[in-house]
């Protein structure tokens, strides 16, 4: 017990000992440290209040965009707009030397994702398909599944936050990466598909879209609460990632760091030092990593701006790979064969991704 008590002891001199010697450390009178943290303090208040002033009104410009460009997707979606624009998915499949069902499946990824990768699970399940046929028609999916997202998050979400010119830029260079890997499925069926990869004699049980009996009003409604949840992980998300950035950019000469010789990034290839933050930001969420480059103004040029947002697409595959990609692949396909589409989806991403990265930063 007296062990325990000098034990204490001990502890409680050696603490006492510190904080005198903290004490001692700074000799003016407790009065003007109290003012100096106050001072502080005060500075900082401001410094917030000053960049909000300059954060809500653009915040609030971008929130009334995407407000009313989501609500205008999800009523597209709702009245079958988006499926009618997909058909011409179904004539790609006759090149490929695939079967209709396929660009069927095709079509339905516009809409729905897993919906889409569903009936071609299906379709291989039934044998109707084998894997290398299956693997092609995942490959060929890229461009429309890319369509998907360009009418409910790259119009009404990505391109307010960039701005009209390097939005319609960024999304124009991912579609033609998408159109590209399209085109490379489509080669790949023509040269190593034939009959032997489809049997047509297989017993089919493809899964429908189920579209329920709305009323228009009903759409329209439906529409709006699909909307609103955008709008809640949206507009808090810009407020701090553009309250953050206004903040950095006031208390730090970015164009300095921009300019860094020394930054391995920036001389590796050829991005300002700026691409760094939004890179980091990319990888862990798109929009906070868009809503950064914007928040930096004139540093990045339109060119870099779209480099740098598709150099960060290639960081974030490691990333989605393990947070999105392995379990939807794997629930849809099986651990095996979900794993080969994985590796060819991501292969073909990075390769066209990189091309296209050293393209705008060469010109």
């Amino acid at each position: 017990m007296l062990c325990h008590i000098h034990a204490r002891r001990e502890r409680r001199d050696s603490l006492l000992g510190s904080g005198r010697q903290c004490l001692t450390t700074d000799r003016r009178p407790f009065y003007y440290r109290v003012r100096s943290t106050a001072v502080q303090s005060v500075y900082l208040l401001q410094s917030v209040g000053e960049a909000l002033v300059d954060v809500v009104p653009r915040v609030g410009r971008i929130a009334v965009l995407v407000s009313v460009a989501v609500y205008i997707a999800n009523v597209a979606v709702a009245f079958g707009l988006v499926q009618k624009i997909a058909g011409l998915s179904r004539f790609l499949t006759g090149p490929a030397n695939l079967p209709d069902e396929v660009g069927t499946a095709i079509l339905t990824t516009t809409v729905s994702t897993t919906a889409g990768y569903a009936m071609l699970a299906d379709l291989r399940e039934s044998g109707f398909l084998d894997d290398r046929a299956t693997l092609i028609a995942v490959v060929m999916n890229t461009f429309f599944g890319f369509a998907q997202h360009v009418f409910t998050y790259y119009i009404p979400v990505l391109i307010p936050t960039l701005g009209l010119y390097v939005g319609v830029f960024y999304v124009t260079s991912r579609a033609l990466i998408a159109l590209a890997i399209t085109v490379v499925g489509i080669l790949a069926g023509a040269v190593l598909l034939s009959e032997e990869n489809v049997d047509s004699s297989a017993q089919l049980d493809p899964d429908e879209l189920n579209e329920e009996d709305q009323t228009v009003r009903q759409r329209f409604v439906a529409a709006w609460d699909r909307t609103r949840p955008t709008l809640r992980r949206l507009v808090p998300r810009l407020v701090v990632v553009y309250t953050v950035v206004t903040l950095v950019i006031s208390q730090y000469d970015v164009d300095a760091i921009s300019g860094s010789a020394t930054d391995p990034l920036a001389s590796l290839v050829g991005l300002p030092a700026a691409a760094i933050p939004v890179i980091a930001f990319y990888t862990l969420d798109t929009t906070s990593g868009a809503a950064m480059l914007a928040s930096f103004g004139n540093i990045f040029t339109p060119r870099q701006a779209v480099a740098t947002l598709l150099f960060g697409g290639i960081i974030s595959f490691a990333v989605s790979t393990f947070k999105r990609s392995i379990p939807f692949q794997y629930g849809i396909w099986g651990a095996a064969f979900g794993t080969k589409v994985i590796v060819v989806n991501t292969t073909l991403k990075i390769v066209f991704i990189s091309i296209a990265v050293v393209t705008l930063l060469a010109l």
